[in-house]
């Protein structure tokens, strides 16, 4: 608990100092926001600070700060180094000036963004990108909800066709009807989860894996050989795939498609640094909770403490079968967030808890589909006020979603595949925003400093995972090591070429 209490500590101080730091390189300033000189009634809105944060935490944060970190806790303590540097010097980096650039460019989402800094090809590539990557996201973020509800009542079809209808409505009424007035509350029950787990942790203190210390020390609990992390690590080594696995509690590139949602319903630049760095940091703080829950569920034998006896027993009944399943197997990250916030937080807290947990992913879905929705309305130079004209787009993209959605649900490995190759594409888009924020600062003469380091970071991480991958290119680990760095020195020269070039 010691190295969980140092994280929470260094987040919070990484927006007091860090995030005030990055705020003077961009120097908020007075000038009208998009909100205001581009006022449609539609999704240019200016709505309260408060509320603009809850959308926009609640916006970003779907299931990749619990799921994804209830995964990278099976790496260790590593999981904390990645989430506080991750969150404070790349994520909530990348989300400041991803949101800013969009208020300075009267709103613009990502590609046009990317078009404006990197070219045209550049912007025509990460269109499609984008694209696919949302309907993934509202795809993925269909299904994981729907997996925790059918527990409580109906099944999971039904679930999946009132989530997406609800995606619907939500993708094609204004921003202010149903994401204004309902997602503070999602925020709230989200926020509500988290603090709560946080004081049970404190209360029961238990002996987790602390940095300096080993695995083996902390798993005092549970066998090896039922834990299961070994084969884990071996088909899934640290690096890249906790860099992955633990995405949007770090960093995450679909956090800059969703800013700009939130750029045009701000009235002052100098809420930036609360709203979009603040929201990132405050992720990252589940993304920490979450973590540490897991560690005890796994680690610490907590899985023991929150399952009934009946569930303990299946559980050992089956582990040494020819065709059984380790602890890491048996209970996915749906089942761990259900079985933790039941049997810590009771029957009321409990169904608070999940509610939050299942609001999270819900309300980043809709946006991920309103997203593309406006992506696809600018590269088109279609108004969006006319509601004929939203459906125009709105139709053919939840027609792809439903096609991709059946697929998911009809082929039995599916969720893991797309889950997969969300996460790489996800970080994939980061890399993308990482550059064009550099480009940026350069031309700005400002420290561009404080974006390259994480952009050579993650485009060795992306182009590593591509190399290892068994979705992909499943390459010795050496060998893929090595073709990382190679990338890494590519974009390194690439880019000090371009430095010299546009200094002189």
């Amino acid at each position: 608990m010691i190295s969980f209490s140092v994280a929470l500590v260094a987040l919070v101080l990484g927006y007091l100092i860090y995030g005030k730091f990055i705020e003077r390189i961009f120097v908020p300033d007075d000038r009208q926001t998009p909100a205001v000189t581009m006022a449609d009634g539609v999704d240019y809105i200016v709505m309260p600070n408060w509320k603009v944060f809850m959308i926009q935490f609640l916006n970003i944060a779907g299931t990749g700060p619990i799921f994804g970190a209830i995964m990278g806790a099976w790496y260790g303590p590593a999981a904390y180094f990645w989430i506080v540097l991750g969150c404070i010097f790349a994520g909530a980096v990348h989300d400041f000036f991803s949101g800013m650039l969009s208020v300075r460019h009267g709103g613009a989402n990502l590609p046009e963004l990317v078009g404006d800094y990197l070219g045209t090809t550049a912007k025509k590539v990460l269109l499609f990108f984008s694209v696919f990557l949302l309907i993934m996201v509202g795809v993925v973020f269909v299904y994981s909800p729907a997996l925790i509800l059918k527990d409580f009542c109906f099944d999971t079809l039904i679930w999946v066709l009132i989530i997406f209808a609800y995606y619907v409505f939500a993708t094609m009424l204004p921003i202010d009807k149903l994401i204004g007035k309902f997602y503070p509350v999602f925020a709230f029950a989200l926020l509500f989860m988290a603090v709560a787990l946080m004081v049970v942790l404190f209360v029961k203190m238990p002996d987790l894996p602390e940095l300096w210390g080993s695995l083996e020390a902390a798993n005092h609990n549970t066998p090896a050989a039922v834990l299961g992390t070994e084969s884990f690590f071996v088909k899934n080594p640290l690096f890249p795939c906790l860099f992955i696995t633990v995405a949007c509690g770090a960093i995450s590139g679909f956090h800059a498609t969703q800013s700009p949602l939130m750029a045009r319903c701000i009235k002052s630049e100098k809420m930036g640094r609360p709203i979009f760095y603040g929201a990132m940091i405050t992720e990252g703080l589940v993304a920490l909770i979450w973590a540490t829950v897991s560690a005890y569920f796994f680690y610490n034998g907590g899985w023991r403490d929150v399952l009934d006896a009946n569930a303990v027993n299946d559980f050992l009944a089956q582990v040494n079968a020819p065709d059984g399943r380790s602890l890491v197997q048996y209970f996915s990250a749906p089942n761990v967030v259900e079985k933790v916030c039941t049997g810590w937080l009771g029957i009321f807290g409990g169904i608070l808890a999940v509610f939050g947990v299942v609001a999270a992913p819900i309300t980043s879905g809709d946006t991920a589909f309103r997203s593309a929705r406006l992506i696809i309305a600018e590269a088109l130079h279609l108004d969006q006020k006319p509601i004929a004209k939203r459906c125009y787009i709105a139709f053919p993209m939840f027609m792809a979603a439903i096609g991709l959605l059946v697929w998911q649900m009809e082929s039995p490995d599916g969720f893991n595949i797309i889950w997969q190759w969300f996460g790489w594409a996800n970080q994939t888009l980061a890399v993308f925003t990482l550059w064009t924020i550099t480009v940026f600062l350069v031309i700005s003469k400002k420290n561009f400093w404080v974006s390259l380091i994480p952009a050579l970071f993650m485009t060795t991480v992306v182009s590593t995972y591509l190399f290892i991958s068994k979705q992909a290119f499943a390459l010795d680990h050496t060998l893929a090591y090595v073709c990382g760095i190679i990338c890494l020195l590519m974009a390194s020269v690439w880019f000090f070429m371009w430095y010299r070039k546009i200094n002189k």
